[in-house]
C-alpha cells in the first residue's frame, strides 16, 4: 500500500525517532510497514525512506539507488558523486559511528520537501551501525553516494532535515536547478551564489 508522505512543517519529521527492539522488527506491523514503504519509495521515486516521513516515529529507514535513476546523469558528474546503484535493504536504529575527514558538497533533494533543492555538504565516507530487517547487526562501510543516502536518512531518524545543513543562498526550486544549474560544476555554483558569509 503506497504511504502519504509526510512534508516539512509537520512535528513528526521534528522528533527523534523511537529504537525498536530487535524482537519488534521482526513483528508483522514493521514487516508490512517495510513492504509499504518500499512500494512508496519506488512510486515517488526516491532512493531513500525513513518511517517518520511517513508519520512513523520510529528509527527504521530504507534505501534503495535503482540504476534506472541514474541514467539522464552524464558519466562525468557520476564519476564525480561516487554514485552506483544500491539494493534494497532496511537499516534500523542506525548511528554514525565513524566518518572520515573529507567533506563533499552535491545538490540534495527530500520527498518530504518536495520541489526543492539545494547544496549540502556531507561527509565522503561513513561507518554506520545498525540492525537489520531481520534484528541482526550490521556495520555498514559507505562513500561517495551511497554515504550521502545514509547520512541523509539518519538525520530523519534524529529530527533533521537537509535544510538544516544546507548552503541556504543555493535553495532553490527544482524547476530552477534543471533550468539553470544541473550541468554546472558544483565550483561554478559556488563562485556564484555563495558568499564569504556562507563559507565558500
Amino acid at each position: 500500500m503506497r504511504l502519504k508522505l509526510v512534508q516539512v512543517g509537520e512535528a513528526v519529521l521534528r522528533q527523534t525517532a523511537r529504537p525498536l527492539a530487535p524482537a519488534e522488527i521482526r513483528s508483522e506491523f514493521i514487516r508490512q510497514l517495510i513492504g509499504d514503504m518500499h512500494e512508496t519509495l519506488r512510486d515517488a521515486p526516491g532512493v531513500g525512506l525513513a518511517a517518520p516521513q511517513v508519520g512513523v516515529s520510529i528509527q527504521l529507514a530504507i534505501i534503495e539507488d535503482l540504476p534506472e535513476y541514474s541514467r539522464d546523469i552524464g558519466a562525468e558528474q557520476l564519476a564525480a558523486r561516487e554514485r552506483r546503484p544500491t539494493p534494497f535493504h532496511v537499516i534500523v536504529n542506525p548511528e554514525i559511528v565513524g566518518h572520515g575527514d573529507e567533506q563533499v558538497e552535491f545538490f540534495e533533494g527530500c520527498l518530504s520537501l518536495t520541489g526543492f533543492t539545494a547544496l549540502v555538504p556531507r561527509f565522503r565516507r561513513v561507518s554506520v551501525r545498525c540492525l537489520d530487517e531481520n534484528g541482526e547487526p550490521r556495520v555498514i562501510e559507505a562513500s561517495g553516494w551511497y554515504a550521502r543516502i545514509l547520512q541523509h536518512e539518519v538525520d530523519h531518524l534524529n529530527g533533521a532535515v537537509y535544510i538544516d545543513r544546507m548552503h541556504t543562498r543555493t535553495f532553490m526550486s527544482l524547476e530552477n536547478f534543471s533550468r539553470r544549474w544541473k550541468e554546472q560544476p558544483i565550483s561554478e555554483v559556488k563562485r556564484t551564489l555563495l558568499s564569504a558569509k556562507d563559507g565558500a
